[in-house]
């Protein structure tokens, strides 16, 4: 069975078909957010801790951690950036951490000061990424996210994202990187403009699992995209995509509605034992006047700490 393993400096997390579904919190991230991404050029990293807090007391199994504030010299500002919102995150909470760039200078020096066994989101399957970001992967020895697209862009046809997958998988072996440290984002298109996006990325879901046994990941709220009232989009999706074989997903584990659709289906896969972790969220879970119902408790934070510092408290279309 495949497992890719995952480790901060003191916990280890199993991203795999047979293990609860991992949730990526994307909140870090200044990319659309311009509030966040103007403090965190001023040296202001007040959002980040919030969010980093916040995002792993609802549930986060890792946490994505993002710097790309602005498209004027990334490789001049963001490794220092990258490294600083790293560190501060890491000292912050006890999960896993996601280093997200598209600059190769901003992965290989958050990578050096990295605790643990993060994921680095990502390489894709132009030559020149992979020629650059696999080499860092085996130094490291840390599994890597493999997004679906090449020189050519992003094909509509599913078939194609595919083959870039398997290329990608194939270069990784060559500079001896296993199967198991690849996750591969099949990349969701947008239902509202393409209206098999959900059918394409299930049937792909299946080939990767069955065809080339990797894990999976995406940027959940794509699917949603443009679209009223996504969060109601998203909680129908999560399910679906586990059913299909995803194993992780970038997404907001703040929205309840969304993190609720994760537990029921760690529940009904069989990933939950015992119901354990779907009863200690939602014991105190009753219902309100009107017909609808109301969690009393806040969801369980058993999948990280606060730490000392709690009481002061990256082709993906993320939600504020």
């Amino acid at each position: 069975m495949t497992r890719t393993i995952v480790a901060s400096a003191t916990r280890e997390i199993v991203i795999g078909f047979d293990q609860p579904f991992c949730v990526i919190g994307e909140r870090i991230n200044p990319t659309g957010r311009k509030k966040l991404a103007a403090e965190m050029i001023e040296g202001n990293f007040d959002t980040v801790i919030r969010d980093a807090l916040e995002q792993v007391a609802a549930g986060a199994t890792m946490l994505d951690v993002n710097a790309g504030v602005t498209s004027v010299n990334p490789n001049e500002t963001e490794p220092g950036l990258l490294v600083r919102t790293l560190e501060i995150v890491q000292g912050l909470v006890d999960v896993p951490l996601s280093i997200d760039s598209s600059v190769t200078a901003a992965i290989e020096a958050a990578l050096k000061v990295a605790k643990g066994r993060p994921l680095v989101n990502s390489v894709t399957g132009e030559e020149e990424k992979l020629e650059a970001i696999l080499p860092l992967c085996k130094k490291y020895d840390v599994p890597v996210v493999a997004i679906s697209n090449d020189e050519t862009g992003i094909s509509m046809d599913p078939d194609v994202r595919f083959a870039v997958a398997k290329k990608i998988v194939e270069r990784a072996a060559d500079y001896g990187i296993k199967p198991h440290d690849i996750v591969v984002d099949p990349l969701v298109m947008p239902i509202g403009a393409l209206g098999t996006a959900g059918l394409q990325v299930f049937a792909l879901l299946r080939r990767l699992r069955e065809e080339l046994k990797v894990n999976t990941t995406c940027g959940l709220s794509n699917i949603s995209f443009g679209l009223p009232h996504r969060h109601g989009i998203n909680a129908g999706f999560i399910p679906m995509v586990i059913g299909a074989g995803m194993t992780s997903a970038i997404m907001n584990p703040c929205r309840p509605q969304e993190m609720e659709a994760v537990r029921a289906a760690n529940v009904l896969n069989g990933t939950d034992q015992n119901c354990g972790n779907w009863i200690m969220t939602y014991r105190d879970y009753k219902p309100v006047e009107g017909g609808g119902a109301a969690a009393t408790a806040a969801p369980s934070a058993a999948s990280g700490r606060r730490g000392g510092r709690a009481a002061r408290a990256g082709a993906g279309a993320r939600t504020e």
